[in-house]
């Protein structure tokens, strides 16, 4: 058996032509659309999102204060941090901006020292938090968070539009299988 290969015409939907069926003009319709409301809802989308955690970075930057912590003991073996094992954890106390005492367990440097000084940061509630992260750091994760939030917006737009061409898709076959069923029927008769 023959191998037929198949020719793509560019454009074809938007050509006259009488196999085109209006279903396929409002496909390609739809397709265009969703590509539009894709890419400019996906922009929309991305700069909301990198603005938004623009300000939540800078926010806890605003908010995270360095305090000096002493080591009161490491815990148990095991519990190291990094992969290359330059952290621990360990128990350290520090007192907060309101004159708290506080004890809490934070990452620090292996080999570290009881009783030894070490920098941790608190937020404005005196509980331990990460260290801001610096510049590039927070750049890059505006950037990763606009670019993630942008390709989600676009293909929730591109899933929309492909749901609905499905639809009318469907309803073109219904319609030709309809149209097929009153054809048949004169075909089968007998012409005598």
């Amino acid at each position: 058996m023959r191998k037929t290969k198949r020719v793509k015409v560019l454009g074809w939907r938007w050509r006259r032509n009488e196999l085109r069926r209006h279903s396929d003009a409002v496909e390609a319709w739809i397709v265009l659309a969703a590509w539009a409301f894709a890419t400019a809802g996906g922009a929309v989308a991305g700069v909301a999102g990198a603005q938004a955690f623009e300000a939540a970075q800078a926010r806890s930057g605003v908010e995270h204060r360095p305090a000096t912590a002493l080591v009161l003991g490491t815990v148990p073996r095991g519990a190291r941090v990094a992969a290359d094992h330059s952290r621990v954890r360990a128990n350290v106390r520090w007192t907060d901006a309101q004159g708290t005492v506080r004890t809490a367990t934070a990452d620090v440097k292996a080999g570290t020292a009881v009783g030894s000084s070490v920098p941790v940061w608190t937020d404005g509630h005196g509980r331990l938090v990460d260290e801001p992260a610096s510049p590039a750091v927070a750049t890059a994760r505006v950037v990763m968070a606009g670019t993630g939030a942008g390709l989600a917006g676009g293909l929730f737009v591109l899933a929309g539009g492909r749901l609905i061409r499905l639809r009318v898709e469907r309803r073109a076959t219904d319609q030709w299988g309809e149209e097929w069923e009153r054809t048949g029927a004169r075909w089968g008769r007998r012409t005598g």
